[in-house]
């Protein structure tokens, strides 16, 4: 990756992170993966499944966050024309909620 790519995705990182990540708080690797265990949140790898049936590209970032009550992956993709695309989806089920 370029320097001016990485520049230009991390500052689009920054401005998409935004207020809404300010009302979730995030797992931590322990938390995670007993959710999982659990049944409380599907694998990360059926999360990218849906994902992708939709939408193509690159998972740079990816983490299980609570919002709520509920459980949601929070998805940095970098698509094929190199948009970056913030995806959230439903921990539970694996179906998209949010595409920004």
């Amino acid at each position: 990756m370029t320097l001016a790519r990485t520049s230009a995705l991390a500052f689009a990182l920054a401005v998409c992170a935004g207020p809404a990540l300010a009302q979730m708080s995030c797992l931590s690797p322990a938390e995670r993966r007993a959710a999982i265990t659990d049944g409380q949140a599907i694998p990360l790898a059926q999360a990218q499944r849906a994902l992708r049936a939709e939408h193509r590209g690159e998972v740079i970032n990816a983490r299980l966050c609570r919002a709520g009550n509920q459980l949601v992956y929070l998805l940095t993709v970098v698509a094929r024309h190199g948009k970056v695309m913030r995806v959230r989806i439903d921990a539970t089920n694996g179906q998209i909620v949010q595409v920004r």
